[in-house]
């Protein structure tokens, strides 16, 4: 069976991708191929039923209709250079490189390359993931329609027009699974502080967290309004949101984190 998707680097990110494509049945392990110089990452690709490979010099025979570059972006031109031969052609180049402009792959690869760009996030894994895609004018109808259809697989897909938000998108959705995970962390150490046990101070804050964020994901309601309804006059979570809302204090701190975030984003596509 022809290769439809080839997958270059198969770290946490990729993985995550591949995991939840196949778990979906939106791809067959047969369909994929991993290509993933660490031997660790290679092995737990193969549990998944794909075929791998070290290096491009092990890529099976044939034109794979999409490859998706999932490297770092300090290391993204040197791999993306590896398939340089697929370029100009009617191979789509899916990257999730964080920072690099869809401009970088159409200077490497040749600047009539369908390129699509995503930014990802983790939860992919389980189906819950954000991908937000941008794409040339090179992409057909038909692939990018096979590409959001595989993306969706993983979780919400959103498109854009503008590129240069990108930089936003990266230090919102991309990057927020990791704010959302340390607010968890601070929630079980301020629950053990408050003197319950560590398995339960976790669960608390663990099933708090999602239970909320499925609770407005769901509702026809307004966040704000949710927070409202939750809040009684003068009662324990106004007293809580007096210190989180207090001079905006939390608001500030995470429209400063973002902020740092994206313009890291925009240094790394430099």
């Amino acid at each position: 069976m022809t290769v439809k998707v080839l997958l270059a680097g198969c770290g946490n990110m990729g993985y995550a991708m591949l995991a939840g494509w196949l778990k979906s049945g939106q791809l067959r392990p047969s369909e994929a191929f991993v290509v993933e110089p660490n031997a660790d990452l290679r092995a737990r690709a193969e549990k998944l039923g794909v075929a791998t490979g070290a290096s491009t010099s092990q890529l099976p025979v044939g034109t794979p209709e999409i490859v998706v570059l999932a490297v770092k972006p300090q290391v993204i031109r040197e791999v993306t250079a590896s398939y340089e031969h697929l370029g100009n052609g009617k191979t789509t180049f899916v990257s999730v490189a964080a920072g690099t402009p869809i401009a970088t792959f159409e200077q490497v690869l040749g600047d009539k390359t369908p390129v699509i760009r995503v930014m990802p996030n983790t939860p992919a894994a389980i189906g819950k993931g954000m991908m937000v895609v941008c794409a040339n004018p090179h992409v057909s109808a038909r692939t990018k329609q096979f590409v959001d259809d595989l993306l969706a697989a993983s979780g919400a897909v959103a498109t854009i027009d503008d590129e240069k938000l990108m930089d936003a998108v990266t230090a919102v959705s991309g990057s927020g699974p990791a704010y959302i995970f340390h607010f968890i962390e601070c929630l079980t150490a301020a629950a053990e502080h408050a003197g319950l046990p560590a398995e339960t101070a976790k669960l608390l804050a663990m099933q708090t967290v999602y239970g909320a964020a499925s609770l407005a994901f769901e509702s026809d309601e307004e966040p704000g309004l949710l927070r409202q309804q939750v809040t009684s006059p003068n009662g324990t979570t106004a007293a809580a949101l007096a210190v989180l809302m207090g001079d905006d204090r939390l608001k500030s701190l995470v429209t400063e984190a973002v902020e740092a975030a994206r313009l890291r984003s925009v240094e790394l596509g430099k």
